[in-house]
């Protein structure tokens, strides 16, 4: 996953230079090292996302198993009656 995610990062900073050359109706590879700059940020952007994704996914799991805890101590556990 971490390859794919780099490469789709790249490939998206590649398209954004690219396209925004295209609005600005100059040459594609006007300056070339825009696009070595764009696809780095956009590796960078993108790998961050994922490590972000899979923490949010953790402490999500983490929040729902102290829920289901706190559920089955107030609903089983209470013994008072």
């Amino acid at each position: 996953m971490a390859w794919s995610a780099t490469m789709i990062g790249a490939l998206l900073g590649l398209g954004n230079q690219m396209y925004s050359n295209a609005l600005r109706k100059l040459p594609y590879m006007r300056h070339p090292w825009e696009h070595v700059v764009g696809m780095g940020l956009g590796a960078v952007f993108v790998d961050q996302l994922v490590k972000w994704d899979a923490k949010l996914q953790e402490d999500l799991d983490k929040m729902l198993e102290k829920a289901k805890a706190a559920n089955e101590r107030r609903y089983f556990d209470d013994d008072d009656d």
